[in-house]
């Protein structure tokens, strides 16, 4: 199983739209790509806030090849369309990691 881990630290001002946008579009629209099988979304405690609040989004793939299906085919346009909504308001990094347990 490969996990595809998106952290994300959001501007206080657009949180709740941030939140919102993800469960009905962004997710929706990544889910649709048929190379994930599931996702948990996070919002991370115990953290600094005062410059924004970090959100971790775990998307799960069966395989290798699946991921890199997504990465070739779809990952591109998934994250302009993010930039093009927020520009600078937030910040993202993404990481890959394969289940082991």
């Amino acid at each position: 199983m490969i996990v595809y881990n998106t952290t994300v630290k959001i501007h206080p001002a657009i949180e709740k739209a941030w939140v919102q946008w993800q469960q009905q579009v962004h997710i929706p629209a990544l889910m649709a790509t048929g190379k994930f099988t599931d996702y948990k979304m996070f919002r991370l405690l115990e953290q600094d806030e005062s410059d924004g609040v970090t959100y971790v989004i775990q998307f799960f793939s069966p395989t290798w090849e699946t991921y890199e299906q997504y990465n070739a085919q779809h990952a591109d346009a998934l994250q302009r369309m993010a930039q093009e909504r927020w520009g600078d308001l937030y910040i993202a990094f993404r990481t890959v990691m394969q289940v082991v347990n």
